[in-house]
């Protein structure tokens, strides 16, 4: 049996408004390490394995991962953000330098922030940016995102590097409440199979052990594709007619019913029951593809897709 909706809108309302509340907390009061001029050196490890060692909290931070960016803003460390991505939209980071793409960024640009600090995406091959900084003795911090243990951790580190530790514990504990409501106002209820669309041509999806598929069953639903290896998840489209999930996850920018009904007219999406039925659903691709502390409400999303019955409680 469901709990009672009202204690789950009382819980889901708390942590909300406690993870909405804490940035602004933090930048008016930040954590007494990231004022102490006498705050011991930091250590930590990142993604990469390479070990990051700051004589204090970095004051000066590059973010080219928007989840890591994400983040900075909500444990209240914008005010130590000079540059960030051009893909870091929706943050409340646009007077924030832009110093280009991600992967690519204009080092020229990237240098003269007089960065103490650089955030970016940790991959398995070469890193041609943070080897090109680290030589010139500008610290590289490398973040992975894959699963919601990835965001826990990032949250955690970069609250240690910004020396903001309690504000990071706080963001922690209001995302895991989030979560929680989320998968308490489903409890009992039999899933629901979905598919999320990585891409159409070719046709892509999010694949087991990724935070993706973690919220999805977070929300009361399961993958369509448990069984496909490979990130990303490449599939047919006659197996997924075959499979016929009843929910269809769909990120979109800027107009979506017009997505939707530009799918719905194709060989093959046409014959997914779940066009026919309106279980369709265009979801804001900026916020449920990024892995930062927003994953509650993008649990919340997929809930409020997955079950419409409960979308606004």
């Amino acid at each position: 049996m469901s709990p009672p909706r009202t204690a789950i809108h009382l819980v889901r309302s708390a942590a909300l408004a406690a993870l909405l509340a804490l940035g602004a907390c933090a930048e008016a009061a930040p954590d007494a390490s990231a004022s102490s001029s006498a705050s011991p050196p930091i250590a930590v490890v990142d993604d990469a394995g390479d070990t990051l060692r700051l004589a204090s909290p970095a004051e000066r931070i590059v973010s080219l991962a928007p989840n890591a960016t994400e983040t900075l803003v909500a444990i209240g460390a914008l005010p130590q953000l000079v540059g960030r991505s051009d893909y870091d939209t929706g943050l409340g980071v646009d007077a924030v330098a832009s110093v280009g793409g991600g992967l690519d960024p204009s080092l020229e640009r990237l240098v003269a922030l007089r960065p103490d600090l650089v955030i970016g995406w940790h991959s398995a091959g070469a890193n041609p940016v943070r080897d090109r900084l680290r030589e010139m003795g500008i610290p590289y911090l490398a973040v992975r995102t894959t699963d919601t243990a990835d965001v826990f951790r990032t949250i955690g580190v970069l609250g240690r590097v910004t020396g903001r530790d309690s504000s990071a514990d706080s963001v922690a504990a209001a995302v895991r409440a989030q979560l929680q409501a989320v998968r308490a106002s489903v409890a009992g209820r039999a899933p629901r199979t979905a598919f999320y669309v990585v891409g159409d041509e070719p046709l892509m999806t999010a694949g087991p052990r990724t935070f993706t598929v973690q919220l999805m069953e977070v929300a009361g639903g399961r993958t369509a594709f448990p069984d496909v290896t490979g990130q990303p998840q490449y599939v047919s489209m006659e197996e997924l007619v075959r499979r016929q999930p009843e929910v269809i996850l769909l990120p979109v920018g800027e107009g979506g019913a017009a997505r939707v009904a530009e799918l719905a007219k194709r060989p093959g999406w046409r014959e997914l029951n779940a066009f026919r039925a309106g279980r369709v659903h265009a979801l804001p691709a900026d916020r449920v593809n990024r892995m930062g502390p927003g994953i509650g409400e993008t649990a919340r999303r997929f809930r409020d897709a997955l079950h419409p019955d409960l979308a606004g409680r």
